[in-house]
């Protein structure tokens, strides 16, 4: 994959290049930074249906475009969140302001959307503006979902909102990645079906792993402060369960629903609770159960080494040490 790797790294330098003098080291950081995961699986993909070869240009295009997506939505996390950290790095809104990261957004989320219009080749790639424009409104529809998250629900009706938050925010650019690479490849529509499922499968999956890691990491490996969820009252999968198993009269939980600001020892406290308690293994349970339903989808697709890089990756997401 390095040949197609360095094609989108060149298609993805191309689409900044409009934007040369509008972008801050804070803003190329989160560009050269990251896995690339999101590009990365829509390469492997349309490889499904070309193993050997280059790949059409549009298929680097797109995969570009989907990494701008990605950083767009990123920057609007950290505006949200109030964030001063990203990757261990100032966040853009940190770095330049809240005002001028909104609009430094809205152009990646733009430029991204105009590099798909770029990649069309013919009537059959129209699809695509529609899928991308409709992860971005998902993408909203889904921050919207969390912020207005009351953490006194039942924990029934805070776990499924919590899913359709995160099918939304994060699960939604992994199903798009899948989908686009193939469509692009011109694969059969029960094709794209089965690999759109995946990814929002696996997507589900890496973010219920991230979440299970904001309660277990250190700063230095999660890039922010360890237990940032609890302490900015954000309700995850782990403090979910949590929340069941503590019931309702514990101090925790009682936080959670107050305006009460405790001291950072004690929030710090709570989160080693609940890294002591069954919460924790609950939530990695569901997470790989996710990740295992994933792979399912990927039966009956073209065996070879790029269909089993794709489950190695959503494997790799959930049995990473925690």
């Amino acid at each position: 994959m390095a040949a197609d790797m360095a094609g989108f790294e060149r298609e993805l330098s191309a689409a900044l290049k409009p934007q040369e003098g509008y972008l801050s080291d804070a803003e190329m950081a989160l560009y050269q930074g990251g896995k690339k995961l999101r590009p990365l699986m829509l390469l492997l993909t349309a490889r499904l249906f070309q193993a050997e070869g280059p790949l059409p240009v549009k298929v680097l295009r797109a995969s570009a475009s989907l990494e701008m997506l990605h950083v767009a939505t990123l920057i609007h996390d950290d505006i949200v969140d109030h964030a001063s950290l990203r990757r261990g790095q100032h966040s853009v809104n940190a770095a330049r302001g809240t005002e001028m990261a909104i609009l430094i957004g809205d152009m990646q989320f733009l430029q991204a959307v105009r590099c798909f219009v770029d990649a069309i080749e013919d009537q059959e790639d129209m699809q695509l503006v529609k899928w991308v424009l409709d992860s971005a409104f998902d993408i909203c529809r889904g921050e919207i979902d969390e912020m207005t998250t009351q953490p006194f629900w039942h924990p029934d009706s805070l776990l499924s909102r919590y899913l359709t938050t995160i099918d939304r925010k994060t699960a939604v650019l992994f199903g798009l990645a899948c989908e686009s690479g193939a469509a692009l490849m011109r694969a059969r529509t029960s094709e794209l079906r089965r690999l759109g499922s995946f990814g929002r499968y696996m997507g589900r999956a890496f973010q219920m792993m991230d979440d299970i890691f904001d309660l277990a990491h250190s700063d230095e490996e999660a890039g922010k402060r360890k237990g940032i969820d609890l302490h900015q009252r954000r309700i995850t999968l782990p403090i979910i369960h949590a929340m069941r198993l503590f019931g309702d009269m514990h101090p925790m939980v009682r936080y959670l629903r107050s305006q009460d600001t405790p001291p950072t020892e004690q929030i710090n406290a709570w989160v080693d609770e609940i890294r002591r308690s069954d919460a924790f293994t609950l939530a990695y349970a569901q997470a790989r159960d996710t990740a295992l339903q994933a792979v399912q989808f990927l039966e009956g697709l073209p065996a070879g080494p790029h269909l089993k890089a794709l489950r190695d990756i959503t494997m790799h997401a959930v049995n990473r040490p925690y």
